[in-house]
């Protein structure tokens, strides 16, 4: 699937920061439900194609270069200037659990080198994210 809508490149963004590490917790699950919920970038999504969306990504994931296809499909779907909104609902994703695993640390580099994303902006959304998921 390679004509992707900026909608379904961001949920794949998502699911794939969810999956690297095997394991697709709750509170990353609810990050996500969230961000589609709520962001204005989600305006005009049809959550009822939703299931259909995970599960597409779901199998170009078993693809050896999976991981590669996801984000080549997000670049080619997406503007330039939701690129940075990739990465924030990545990194929103991988701290929802409250632990970085290296896996995710490691999808967080492909998509900022990938993307071009600019390392100062990648500072800021790393620290934002750091700030929203401070406990006591």
């Amino acid at each position: 699937m390679s004509n992707l809508t900026h909608h379904q490149a961001l949920i794949h963004v998502m699911v794939t920061m969810s999956a690297v590490d095997r394991s697709m917790g709750d509170a990353e699950l609810a990050k996500m439900g969230d961000a589609i919920k709520t962001l204005p970038v989600f305006s005009g999504y049809n959550t009822d194609n939703l299931v259909e969306d995970v599960a597409a990504c779901s199998i170009i994931l078993q693809d050896e270069d999976g991981l590669d296809q996801i984000i080549q499909n997000a670049i080619k779907a997406l503007p330039e200037h939701l690129h940075q909104t990739a990465y924030a609902l990545a990194v929103d994703v991988a701290a929802a659990d409250l632990h970085v695993e290296q896996t995710e640390l490691r999808l967080l580099q492909l998509l900022r080198q990938q993307m071009n994303i600019d390392r100062l902006a990648c500072a800021a959304i790393e620290h934002g994210a750091k700030a929203r998921f401070q406990v006591l």
